[in-house]
């Protein structure tokens, strides 16, 4: 693990064609200048998703730069990437909390998913991938993606959306159009801008509207502005964020650790995505990436912070520079860890109108549900055969109802961790009890996205061209053909 890297050339940007290698940077302004341009690209999701689970989102902030030093460090600064926000665990935390959880639950379980997570991480080190895909084959990792997804629809259309409908479907459809016809580096922040907007939308509606009459985020109608800035107004410029301490419970920690299914995908997917753009071999780095965001989860959400994911977002960043250098991403992580050192900026963060997260979460939680269907277009999942659709659909059904099953009267399975169950356990015992014929059929599938294809970032990104078919400003080239090389947000 070194910290020496090699100045690329001149220190200038690489000519097209090349590309700067983790292990070198260019001069230090410019690799300052890419770290910041880091920053903008995961800032959106890093503090949107722990607004929406209800934590603090300046320590989020604060915690992904942490985490994402930790996880430059296990994986001995080979693989460049940014650890925000996973929206993965989002419907398992609702869940948490429709069901009496408070902050401290949430974090405490989500604690929990990251020592699985780094313990998968762990085996599949030992053991290698075979070992994900014979436990979680594409339809049942589709399945498991999609339940998670589609299982918030009722949070963004019960808690968000009603708090200002105009607002939301205002920044619903700026988030859509932006991110369509915006190019680049634009297009990949385009949650970010469409929360720009419908922060400002509100403060304009304020001004020449007046005060708004609906339900707040409790539930109960009443008068009020759309954005307060008394918070901010009263909040230091300087200070540490006020640390939320996790506490323990197998009933919660159930309704989270399905996600780690999305994470591990995922993870190993970014992996591929980064070997294929800068041309190493990285399969040994596998285990360390996942096991590695296992721990950076503890240690952030240990404190009170959100879990954590490798994102997708950030390739898109290396493939329009070429500049894959993991010092960029170091100073990344610094200027977080800065920012969440500021209780104002996060006074700031934490008055987002209700009605602009509504307007947001209606597009990312479709987005997280129907990358489970894009795991089972990629890999060919037949649906004609009973093993993929029986169990899977009853799998999904309890996790989008949700479905509730009271095993004691302390204890009860329901929504995602239900739905998990048995669209895991259920293939298994699909395929057990399936006449040869069906079981030859799976052999045409394809493999677990862990294992061959590109898994794209729960926040919604896409396998996009090959590297080579990128031109200066990112935009996809022409000619280039769907491979597992760059990610950008669609």
């Amino acid at each position: 693990m070194a910290f020496g890297w090699k100045l690329y050339g001149d220190g200038k940007t690489p000519p097209l064609g090349e590309a700067v290698a983790p292990d070198e940077r260019l001069s230090w302004p410019r690799t300052i200048g890419i770290g910041g341009q880091h920053v903008v690209a995961m800032f959106g999701a890093t503090f949107v998703f722990p607004l929406i689970m209800g934590l603090d989102a300046n320590l989020a902030i604060m915690m992904s730069g942490v985490a994402t030093i930790i996880f430059l460090l296990i994986v001995k600064n080979r693989v460049p990437s940014y650890l925000g926000t996973s929206a993965a665990f989002v419907g398992g935390v609702a869940a948490i909390r429709a069901n009496g959880g408070d902050s401290s639950d949430v974090v405490g379980a989500l604690l929990v998913a990251g020592v699985v997570l780094a313990l998968v991480g762990l085996l599949i080190h030992v053991a290698g991938l075979r070992a994900i895909n014979k436990v979680l084959p594409p339809a049942v990792t589709g399945a498991v993606v999609m339940l998670i997804g589609f299982n918030l629809a009722p949070v963004a259309a019960a808690v968000y959306w009603p708090q200002d409908q105009w607002v939301a479907l205002a920044t619903m459809v700026f988030v859509i159009v932006a991110s369509l016809a915006l190019r680049g580096f634009l297009a990949r922040i385009s949650i970010l801008l469409g929360l720009v907007f419908g922060y400002l939308l509100s403060v304009l509606l304020d001004v020449t509207a007046g005060q708004i009459t609906s339900p707040d985020a409790t539930g109960d109608v009443v008068t009020r502005e759309r954005i307060n800035f008394d918070s901010v107004a009263a909040a230091d410029w300087f200070g540490f964020p006020e640390p939320t301490w996790p506490s323990f419970s197998l009933n919660f920690s159930l309704l989270v650790i399905p996600a780690v299914i999305a994470l591990v995908a995922e993870n190993v997917g970014h992996v591929k995505a980064v070997a294929e753009m800068t041309k190493r071999d990285l399969d040994p780095m596998m285990g360390r990436a996942v096991m590695a965001d296992g721990v950076a989860t503890v240690v952030a959400t240990s404190v009170g912070g959100s879990p954590t994911t490798t994102y997708a977002e950030n390739i898109g960043v290396m493939a329009a520079t070429r500049v894959y250098s993991t010092a960029a991403y170091y100073v990344a992580a610094i200027v977080a860890i800065l920012l969440g050192l500021v209780p104002k900026f996060g006074a700031l963060i934490n008055i987002v109108p209700g009605g602009v997260l509504g307007g947001i979460t209606v597009v990312l939680y479709g987005m997280i549900g129907l990358l489970g269907a894009k795991i089972w277009k990629e890999n060919r999942v037949d649906f004609a055969n009973p093993i993929n659709l029986v169990p899977l659909a009853a799998g999904i059904i309890i996790g989008i109802g949700p479905v509730n099953l009271q095993i004691t009267e302390d204890f009860s399975l329901s929504g995602i961790a239900l739905g998990s169950i048995v669209a895991v356990l259920g293939w298994h015992v699909a395929r057990a009890l399936a006449p040869a014929e069906m079981k030859g059929a799976l052999l045409r599938e394809g493999t677990h996205p862990a294992a061959g294809t590109t898994f794209g970032h729960v926040h919604g990104d896409e396998v996009s061209p090959d590297p080579s078919s990128v031109d200066e400003v990112g935009r996809p080239g022409a000619t280039g053909s769907a491979t597992p090389g760059e990610t950008r947000r669609r």
